[in-house]
């Protein structure tokens, strides 16, 4: 009889114990659809640009989003006045660390970098391998490809070529393509679709284009094409074709980074952040 009784208690504890863990895996999976195909969906800090690090920290998770893209220029905040330069003291970068533990939040990618001096590029791949970083987006002189490709293969890190509009360097997919040709397959290419339409381009065009080569992506949706001085607008309103880049990608096997960078309404965007977000992760599911 003793025997059946426990026998009946641990079968309890086991039923239990599925029934709580079970929804939670289920809530990821409808909360974050995007994490099924391998997007890490999060945010370029720059979107945060009039707050501290550390604000922009708490502004991310209050978004429900779990990745940053972190910019050398931004104040550390807490109490920090260093930025997150690649050059900062090894005091802040555990501060960095401890922050991003707590809030659980992965610092994913760095950028978008560009230098005064030749050597600095060293730096920035030591600093970006003693942070975790996967990514480094940049645009870098063309005279400093190769040794760009040479940094990637030493450091086993990404380097994502980045596309400002036009008359950028770096402006269309073509010019990313001819600069990452021959060079070290860790180096592709930073999508950014607003820029593109900016230019006046497809940005599903542009994807194409840049299919297996595409490492991230700066997300934004825009009030008009054409013109440098489109506004952000919340995903799947504006003119980008959000569900069409969705599909598109979901076609190439997309696996990196979405990062959001919402550049309107600085002072109080963090609630546009939330409302994009929530938009591509119902288009998501649903395309």
């Amino acid at each position: 009889m003793k025997k059946n009784n426990l026998l009946l208690i641990l079968v309890t504890v086991f039923i239990i114990g599925c029934s709580t863990t079970k929804p939670e895996g289920n809530r990821q999976a409808v909360t974050h659809p995007e994490a099924a195909w391998g997007w890490h969906l999060g945010a370029q800090a720059y979107t945060f640009n009039r707050f501290t690090f550390t604000e922009a920290l708490e502004k991310i998770d209050s978004a429900g989003l779990r990745y940053v893209e972190a910019y050398p220029q931004q104040v550390i905040g807490g109490g920090i006045e260093e930025k997150m330069d690649y050059n900062m003291s090894e005091d802040s970068k555990k501060y960095i660390k401890q922050m991003l533990k707590k809030k659980n939040i992965v610092l994913e990618a760095y950028g978008v970098i560009k230098t005064k001096e030749d050597s600095d590029w060293e730096k920035v791949f030591a600093f970006a391998k003693s942070m975790g970083v996967k990514t480094i987006t940049c645009e870098p002189e063309a005279r400093l490809l190769d040794h760009i490709s040479a940094l990637c293969d030493r450091y086993d890190i990404r380097a994502a070529i980045h596309n400002h509009p036009d008359p950028s360097y770096y402006w269309s997919p073509e010019i990313v393509l001819a600069s990452i040709n021959g060079r070290s397959k860790r180096m592709g290419a930073a999508a950014d679709i607003g820029h593109w339409v900016r230019s006046g381009l497809d940005p599903v065009a542009c994807l194409k284009k840049l299919e297996g080569r595409i490492y991230h992506l700066h997300f934004k949706d825009l009030n008009e094409k054409g013109n440098k001085k489109a506004h952000d607008v919340h995903w799947g309103t504006g003119v980008n074709n959000v569900p069409g880049v969705i599909a598109e990608l979901k076609r190439q096997h997309f696996k990196g980074m979405i990062a959001a960078e919402y550049e309107y309404n600085w002072d109080n965007n963090m609630a546009d952040v939330k409302k994009s977000v929530e938009n591509f992760r119902s288009i998501v599911k649903g395309n």
